[in-house]
C-alpha cells in the first residue's frame, strides 16, 4: 500500500521537471517515484516469467532483473557520468551483498532459531562472485603497474559477459536441479489469454514510465550532487546503487520473513552477480557505442570493499545455514563502507 502512495510522485516529477523548479526537487521527487515503479517492473516481470514457464522465465527474470538499474545507470552514462556508472555498480554490488542479504537474515530469523538454504546453490554463487570480483579488481590494479597503458576493461567486460551466459546455461539447463525454488506460490496461477496481454501491457508501461522519471532524475543529479555537497563515489554507491535494487530489497525481505532462504538468497546474491557479470560488462560496451569513456578501473577503496565484501558473504553462507545475528553484522559491514566513501570522498 504504501509503494502505491508513492506512485504520486510520478506525475509529480514530470510537472516539477516541466516547469523547471530548482534540480534538487526534481531529484529529490524522482528519486521517490522510481521506488514503485521498479517494484512493479519487479512484479510484472515475475508474473510473465511464470506464464512463460521456468527456463525462458528464468532468462527474462535474468534480463530484466537489473533493469532499472541499466536504465539508470545508462542515462548517467550517456550525460558523461562514467565515474558516478561505476561507483554505482559498485554500490550495487555492496547494497545485495551486504544491506540486503543483510536485512532479509534480519527479517527472517528475528523470530527464527535459524533458516536454511541450498548449500550447493550458495556455494556456486559464491564462486561466480569471486570470479566477477577478480574481473572487477583486475584492470585497477594493472593501471598501477608501471609504464602500462593499455587499457583492459573491454577485453575483461567480454570475458565477463561470456561467463554470465555461460552461468545461464549451468543454473537453467545442465544443473537446474541445484537452483530449483523450493518454494512456488500456490496462490498465484498463470494468467492466460487477456491475463498475459495486460500483464505486457503493465511491464511496457512501467518501463516507459521509469525511463522518462530516471531521464530526469539523471538531469537533474550533476546539481543535487554539488547542492547536497557530495562526491560522486558517495552518489553512486549510495544513492545510484540504492535505487538501482529497490525491487530486490522488497522481494528479498518478503521470501525471508515466508521463510524461503533460498529465493532470498537468490534474489541478493544472484543480482549481485548479474551486476558484476552483465550490467558492468554492457555498460562498457554502451560506453564504447556512445563515445563515452567508460571502462572497470574502480578506485583502490572500492577494489578492497568488493573483495571484503565477497570474502564475508561466502564465510557467512559457506554452512548453508544464517540468523539475525549474522544479518546484522553484514548491515554493520555496509554501514562502515558508507561512512568510510562519505568522508573519503574518493
Amino acid at each position: 500500500m504504501f509503494l502505491k502512495i508513492l506512485l504520486i510522485f510520478v506525475p509529480v516529477t514530470i510537472v516539477l521537471d516541466q516547469v523547471q523548479v530548482d534540480p534538487l526537487w526534481v531529484f529529490a521527487c524522482s528519486c521517490l517515484a522510481i521506488v514503485p515503479l521498479a517494484d512493479q517492473l519487479a512484479k510484472s516481470t515475475e508474473a510473465l516469467a511464470e506464464i512463460l514457464g521456468p527456463t525462458v522465465g528464468g532468462l527474462l527474470n535474468a534480463t530484466l532483473g537489473n533493469a532499472p538499474e541499466l536504465i539508470i545507470c545508462g542515462l548517467a552514462l550517456s550525460k558523461g557520468l562514467s565515474e558516478v556508472v561505476k561507483s554505482a555498480i559498485a554500490g550495487s554490488i555492496l547494497m545485495n551483498l551486504l544491506l540486503l542479504l543483510g536485512m532479509a537474515m534480519v527479517a527472517g530469523g528475528i523470530r527464527r532459531q535459524r533458516q536454511t538454504f541450498n548449500r550447493s546453490s550458495a556455494g556456486v554463487s559464491a564462486s561466480l562472485l569471486t570470479l566477477a570480483a577478480i574481473g572487477l579488481v583486475v584492470p585497477a590494479i594493472v593501471s598501477l603497474a608501471p609504464g602500462q597503458q593499455r587499457e583492459l576493461s573491454l577485453e575483461i567486460s567480454c570475458v565477463l559477459f561470456l561467463m554470465y551466459l555461460l552461468s545461464l546455461v549451468f543454473t537453467m539447463v545442465t544443473h537446474r536441479s541445484l537452483f530449483a525454488k523450493s518454494e512456488e506460490h500456490p496462490e498465484e496461477s498463470a494468467p492466460s489469454g487477456a491475463g498475459t496481454a495486460r500483464v505486457v501491457v503493465v511491464l511496457l508501461v512501467t518501463a516507459a514510465f521509469l525511463a522518462v522519471i530516471s531521464e530526469m532524475m539523471t538531469d537533474s543529479l550533476d546539481p543535487a550532487i554539488k547542492a547536497l555537497h557530495l562526491s560522486e563515489t558517495f552518489a553512486g554507491i549510495i544513492v545510484l546503487g540504492s535505487l538501482g535494487n529497490v525491487a530486490q530489497m522488497i522481494a528479498a525481505v518478503r521470501f525471508a520473513r515466508a521463510d524461503n532462504m533460498d529465493l532470498a538468497m537468490g534474489t541478493t546474491v544472484g543480482a549481485a552477480t548479474q551486476a558484476a557479470l552483465a550490467v558492468a560488462p554492457l555498460l562498457v560496451f554502451a560506453g564504447r557505442l556512445m563515445g563515452q569513456s567508460m571502462d572497470l578501473q574502480f578506485s583502490l577503496f572500492e577494489v578492497v570493499a568488493l573483495g571484503l565484501a565477497v570474502t564475508v558473504v561466502g564465510q557467512f553462507t559457506r554452512d548453508g545455514e544464517s540468523n539475525w545475528m549474522e544479518g546484522a553484522m553484514l548491515i554493520a559491514v555496509y554501514v562502515i563502507f558508507a561512512i568510510g566513501f562519505y568522508f573519503t570522498g574518493s
